[in-house]
């Protein structure tokens, strides 16, 4: 839908690091029912993928303004470029962490015209916490009191005590700039605008609505991360507010709202002195000295403090007596005491010789050149930890690894790996000395970081199915899992590894924590653009698989409902059966199943091959001409050979609902599905018989799912990892090699000089299903 040249709203989202929510934030107001707006998306010289992915946005939508700014100026500043490039009627302001809810911009639309045009108009909001619940405002009662009025808010001086934010409110686009309003640089701008604002307009409506879910960051907020002095700030915007108020004396109702914005802004200085992460201990005599000063310059005269002890703090306040707070101890219960490190230290298992240990050992320096690999839960050494480790040996020689690996791995190691067995001296001696701890997953709970240590979190998948907080709301996952535990050891995270720009973004918003993002791809995919014709004939050999065979590679995920046991969601001997004499089935079941009796007797019989037990999953992907899958994110590493792929997906309906989706893998739609899609065992015969799993249909799709999902997976992918952690370089090197331009690992039938395999003929199909087992 095109933009109109001169819209009802004027959307502005100031954009700075947000990488993980800005979609989901322009997107709310994209598919709202009312289609009269524009998005105005300032980027404020991101240092993430924010200013791509409003780019993208925009073109895919013309009412999307992209607007890069030429340097960083804060949020203020970007408010104000925004201003500067609207169009619309009225502007709403969202921060790009939050989102509006559907039926919003109707609403507002609808009540705006009802109360013809107001400069204001007020709804409502809630706050969505990290853990799902949803809080709502205090702005309830205050709006239903003016509820079908249009009103002065001098007259309605209750009206202040809304959440003093932009961004609950709409303003009249030509009230806004003719008041000549603009947002100061620093935190607490929005008081400044919200108390000036309402000071000066003379109709103001409320809207009974909620319209903004204002998110709760863990880490990230400008409030968090801000420096203890950048709060002081809060002074001269409240001076600038005052200033601002004596230019409007002799206005009827203005001394009354003077007062009323003191008492507002004494308890804003209370509520940022109670809290620990704004001002800390060694701040706290110099906050409360300044905000003394302030309460005696402004104070209105004939001013009486609120009742009780509020009106205590007041007081003690205005007089500046450190020792006096101290005395009413007036922060308890309200300071954001950190006292879950404490705890973990007690939450320990295993023998009290080993805790000692462990404690010892930390207090020991930290050993520059080692470093810790993990993978799987202590499993064969693989994925992603591996190839790191490779390349680490490389270009940082002088950095140690070792390896994390259950004693049932240890007969399987490959050569040159050192191991260290969980739960011994050893073990705990060098998570508490290493410098790199690198795993796939997470270490285990007991596991505690110490000054001086980097944890590198590769990953081991493109997330298709939701993770980490999205689980919460799927009780198929969320049962079993400790979501307050996840987001402490996600805590200890330094770098998280990411395949592609969806993985970014899901990661960013599902594992909210102050970890950077490493857009470098995914280093066990680097095998694929590395392997040679010779490699390929070598596996295939390994795995028995002659010269002439079409090998299709079945590797289905696990269903959380179903983790005891393999069961096949496809009967494989008939399967194997209809492929016929030309194809040989691999069958990869998932890492959490143990030995299945009817996969292994299928395998005993020759009827398929069982690869579940083989060590290397990339070297499988090698071997086969083809891969089947449901949802598992084997889809989105194999898509980088530009081999067919077939989904099979039988269950997408209860899979989708109970375990949760990321995008719509059926769609059919380029950059979604990979190729063919089937729902059926009988689709997914035909799909081979009849030849379009590699035909050109799939090969479109599987193009646009390559150029979305294997954006940065190149070959040099490790290499990009091993320089910036190990050696610390700022750029990341060597530079992505764009899709186009990639040469993946010829497949077998280029590796083995024949031409691409040909559907058989329907006769061959029922011979073969009528006299042979295969």
């Amino acid at each position: 839908m095109p933009a109109a040249a001169n819209p009802r709203f004027s959307v502005i989202v100031p954009v700075y690091g947000v990488e993980g929510y800005i979609r989901e934030c322009i997107e709310s107001v994209t598919t709202q029912s009312y289609p009269d707006f524009e998005i105005i998306a300032v980027d404020d010289c991101s240092l993430d993928g924010s200013g791509a992915i409003i780019d993208e946005l925009a073109a895919r939508d013309p009412r999307v303004r992209p607007v890069h700014r030429a340097e960083n100026g804060g949020i203020g500043a970007a408010r104000n470029t925004g201003v500067e490039h609207a169009r619309g009627d009225y502007l709403l302001f969202i921060d790009g962490d939050d989102s509006i809810r559907p039926g919003s911009l109707q609403a507002m639309a609808d009540r705006l015209a009802e109360a013809e045009d107001p400069e204001v108009l007020l709804f409502d909001h809630v706050r969505t916490h990290v853990d799902g619940t949803v809080e709502p405002s205090n702005s309830g009662p205050y709006l239903a009191g003016i509820r079908d009025q249009v009103i002065r808010p001098a007259d309605r001086l209750e009206l202040l005590r809304i959440f003093a934010v932009v961004w609950n409110r709409v303003y009249r686009r030509d009230f806004f700039t003719g008041e000549g309003y603009a947002f100061t640089d620093g935190l607490y701008e929005d008081a400044l605008m919200v108390y000036t604002s309402m000071a000066a307009a003379q109709r103001v409506a409320g809207l009974e609505y909620v319209v903004v879910e204002y998110r709760q960051r863990r880490v990230g907020s400008s409030m968090r991360s801000s420096t203890p002095r950048k709060h002081f700030v809060i002074f001269e915007q409240y001076r600038r507010v005052f200033a601002y108020l004596d230019g409007l004396a002799g206005r009827p109702g203005i001394d009354e709202y003077r007062s009323t914005v003191f008492t507002r802004m004494i308890s804003h200085f209370l509520f940022t002195f109670a809290r620990d992460f704004r001002i800390p201990k060694g701040h706290r005599r110099a906050y409360l000295k300044q905000a003394s000063k302030v309460y005696r310059d402004l104070e209105p005269a004939g001013y009486t403090p609120p009742p009780g002890i509020l009106g205590l703090k007041f007081k003690v306040l205005k007089s500046g007596s450190y020792t006096g707070f101290e005395g009413l101890k007036v922060v308890n219960g309200t300071r954001e005491a950190s006292i879950r490190s404490l705890g973990r230290s007690k939450r320990w298992g295993g023998r009290k010789a080993l805790r000692a240990y462990y404690a010892v050992q930390r207090r020991l320096p930290v050993d520059d050149n080692l470093a810790v690999y993990s993978a799987y839960w202590g499993r064969t050494p693989g994925c992603n930890p591996l190839a790191v480790h490779e390349a680490a040996k490389r270009v940082a020689p002088g950095v140690r690894g070792v390896w994390v690996v259950n004693q049932e791995y240890a007969g399987s190691l490959q050569p040159g790996i050192k191991r260290i067995a969980p739960a011994t001296f050893g073990y705990w001696k060098a998570l508490a000395r290493a410098k790199y701890l690198v795993n796939n997953v997470n270490f285990p709970d007991a596991v505690i970081k110490r000054p001086g240590q980097i944890h590198l979190q590769t990953h081991h998948g493109t997330p298709l199915k939701r993770m980490g907080l999205d689980q919460q709301f799927y009780p198929a996952v969320s049962r079993s899992m400790d979501f307050e535990k996840l987001l402490e050891r996600v805590d200890r995270w330094d770098w998280s590894v990411s395949s592609n720009q969806h993985s970014t973004e899901n990661w960013e918003r599902v594992y909210p924590a102050d970890f950077r993002t490493l857009n470098t791809g995914y280093p066990r995919n680097d095998v694929y653009y590395r392997a040679t014709a010779a490699d390929v004939r070598r596996i295939r050999a390994e795995l028995g698989i002659a010269h002439d065979k079409t090998a299709i590679l079945y590797a289905p995920t696990v269903r959380d409902h179903q983790k005891d046991a393999f069961v096949s969601r496809l009967d494989l001997a008939r399967f194997a059966r209809e492929l016929g004499p030309d194809f040989v089935l691999l069958v990869r079941a998932h890492y959490f199943y143990g030995s299945d009796p009817e996969l292994n007797s299928l395998a005993e019989r020759g009827a398929l091959v069982d690869v579940s037990r083989h060590p290397s999953v990339e070297e499988l992907c090698l071997a086969a001409d083809a891969l089947v899958t449901d949802y598992s994110s084997i889809m989105f590493d194999y898509a980088n050979l530009d081999r067919p792929i077939v989904t099979y997906a039988d269950d997408w309906e209860a899979y989708r609902t109970c375990r949760g989706v990321t995008f719509d893998l059926l769609s059919g739609e380029p950059g979604e599905s990979p190729g063919v899609l089937t729902t059926t065992e009988d689709e997914l015969i035909e799909a081979f018989r009849s030849g379009a799993w590699d035909g050109e249909h799939a090969a479109t799709l599987r193009q646009a799912f390559r150029e979305r999902f294997c954006a940065w997976d190149d070959g040099f992918a490790a290499e990009r990892v091993a320089r910036r952690v190990f050696l610390g370089e700022e750029a990341l090197r060597p530079p992505v090699v764009p899709v186009a331009e990639r040469r993946p690992a010829p497949s077998p039938r280029a590796a083995e000089g024949l031409g691409a395999p040909r559907p058989r003929a329907a006769d061959q199909d029922e011979l073969t299903a009528a006299g042979s087992d295969h």
